[in-house]
């Protein structure tokens, strides 16, 4: 059992709910802070809640959070939700740089066709090669020593936070950042 998320960003407020929900009762699209889970949370009477506002959902009284109904499905987000998950993200993936670092400096094969830097978005088997012949020589420290130290490569920063959008928006094979 994964642990439980504290906290959650708010993507979306539907004060009267889903549209075509039949019920009328107001629902929060939110995603975890820690394991980027996508959440459906119902909020305390009385409560209006904005975009990018972080909420407390952990096990303690919640101020704002009535309850969490469960995982958000993919096909429920609103189209205001996707806008403030890439921006959630691209937050995220720069305040945590030096975990999506590690990545570069760590992963592995997958099997013996497929290393987990080539599910990146643009980063295909030259670019691999590359990062891994250059991380042999000595560890990326950031974003910025990847980009210098390999020739032509795609932005990662935002090469990892496309992924991780797709990731939450797409099945996939293979999650490298979303559990």
């Amino acid at each position: 059992m994964t642990t439980k998320e504290d906290f959650a960003i708010i993507l979306d407020y539907l004060p009267y709910g889903y549209p075509m929900g039949g019920k009328m009762n107001p629902v929060v699209q939110a995603i975890g802070e820690k394991h980027l889970a996508l959440l459906e949370l119902v909020p305390r009477r009385g409560i209006t809640l904005n975009p990018q506002e972080k909420v407390y959902i952990g096990p303690d009284k919640r101020d704002k959070i009535y309850f969490i109904a469960g995982r958000l499905s993919r096909e429920k987000l609103t189209e205001t939700a996707k806008i403030q998950l890439q921006e959630f993200i691209s937050k995220t993936v720069a305040e945590q740089e030096k975990k999506f670092i590690d990545f570069f400096n760590n992963a592995q094969a997958i099997n013996t066709r497929l290393h987990q830097i080539e599910l990146i978005p643009g980063f295909g088997k030259k670019h691999t090669q590359e990062i891994l012949q250059e991380r042999e020589k000595k560890p990326f420290e950031s974003f910025e020593d990847i980009k210098n130290r390999v020739k032509n490569l795609p932005d990662p920063k935002k090469a990892v936070e496309k992924r991780i959008v797709e990731e939450l928006l797409e099945r996939q094979r293979f999650n490298l950042f979303v559990s």
